[in-house]
């Protein structure tokens, strides 16, 4: 948690501005569906999300689960599946006509001709950072080994493979289509896997970059990054905008600040402004109302459980190690105790049991529990005396209980 920074982006009082949206909502999803903390910022967009990058926990949103069309974020799976898939970034593609087409006017692009040669990772950067539907298309047919319907073939089995509910794409720019769409929370677990890879944490973090292109006349192509939040809010690391006439104004961005990281999606906002502006909104509530914790204490005694064969001895368990979460709003915080059956004798330090460590219902660490203090076995003496006492109280148990 930290102090908020000077916002630059303000989002306009006029509420009365309204774009043509196509929204489908899941089944049993409310349209306005309220999943956020009282405290979260109410903002005037159709969908939105706020997790934690660190653990992918989801803290705030509204319709979350809404299926609206993705526009250009798109471009982040298509990147995942090109990584995922360990690509060597130096190969060469030959743009086709096809994907040479969607340069002009109406797509955003980066005018590739037919026939240019780019590599793979001028591709990757053309296609996140400028948002090139020109660079993502050869991206894609070099995926899909010529064929664009077998890469998109592969980015659904990704969404599968990543258990997204609301997410199945048509093409690889997210051109509107009725069976393109995705959601805030599904475009939250897509970045945040991207997110991992340097490459692409690197290359969504550029402002300004250029690729050559190799033909019968080589060419230098200078393009910015869309993603205006980079220029404008310091703690912006990333991610990619989307915009389509269907789906509205959209952005997926992340933002490390200290030792807390965050992505927001921003889904169908009314104009550019207010997509940057409740991008910032979003991420500033993160690092204003949520923090690491400490909730779990290297050495703290969590249990204390009796010796075998001896009814008068103990030892404590205490946790092997910290264990930090991010604590806020919303969030509900478990610990479990579960010990094992102890052996005849431990030494210090042994592990015997462990807390396990839950956040709103998700498993997010387990800490061993060790002995504090080491022990012998029991001697002859001990098991006569534990076997003694047992057998006295069973007797008096029983006898009490006929009176």
């Amino acid at each position: 948690m930290r102090e908020s920074l000077t916002r630059t982006f303000v989002v306009p009082a006029l509420v009365g501005l309204v774009v043509a949206l196509w929204v489908i909502v899941t089944p049993g999803t409310a349209w306005a569906q309220k999943t956020t903390p009282d405290s979260a910022p109410n903002l005037d967009v159709q969908s939105w999300v706020l997790t934690d990058e660190d653990s992918g926990n989801f803290l705030a949103g509204k319709n979350p689960d809404a299926r609206i069309a993705p526009g250009s974020t798109t471009k982040i799976m298509v990147a995942l599946v090109a990584l995922d898939e360990g690509v060597n970034l130096d190969d060469e593609v030959t743009v086709s006509e096809n994907a040479a087409s969607y340069a002009g006017y109406i797509y955003s692009n980066i005018g590739l001709y037919p026939y240019d040669r780019v590599s793979v990772r001028e591709l990757m950067q053309a296609s996140l950072i400028p948002s090139g539907t020109d660079a993502v298309f050869a991206l894609c047919e070099y995926l899909g080994g010529g064929s664009v319907q077998s890469c998109v073939q592969k980015m659904n089995q990704k969404a599968r493979d990543l258990n997204l509910k609301n997410t199945h794409y048509d093409n690889p720019a997210g051109i509107d289509s009725p069976d393109d769409y995705t959601s805030a929370r599904d475009l939250a677990i897509i970045a945040r896997a991207a997110m991992k890879y340097p490459f692409f944490a690197e290359t969504v973090a550029t402002r300004d970059a250029s690729i050559t292109t190799e033909s019968t006349v080589n060419r230098t192509i200078e393009f910015s990054n869309t993603n205006l939040l980079l220029n404008s809010y310091t703690p912006a690391t990333g991610v990619k905008t989307g915009t389509t006439p269907e789906g509205g104004s959209s952005l997926v961005s992340s933002a490390e600040s200290g030792d807390e990281s965050y992505i927001a999606v921003v889904l169908a906002a009314p104009t550019d402004t207010v997509r940057f502006g409740s991008s910032e909104q979003a991420l500033e509530y993160g690092f204003g109302s949520f923090d690491h914790k400490p909730l779990v204490r290297k050495n703290k005694v969590y249990d204390e459980v009796t010796l075998p064969s001896r009814r008068d001895e103990s030892r404590k368990l205490v946790a092997a190690e910290n264990a930090e979460a991010l604590v806020g709003p919303g969030i509900k915080v478990e610990r479990k105790v579960t010990t094992e059956e102890l052996p005849s004798e431990a030494a210090k330090g042994d592990e015997i049991g462990k807390v396990d460590l839950k956040i709103n219902g998700q498993s997010v660490k387990s800490v061993p529990l060790v002995v504090q203090e080491g022990y012998k076995g029991a001697s002859f003496w001990d098991h006569v005396q534990y076997i003694s006492v047992s057998a006295w109280r069973g007797a008096w148990n029983f006898i009490d209980g006929l009176m």
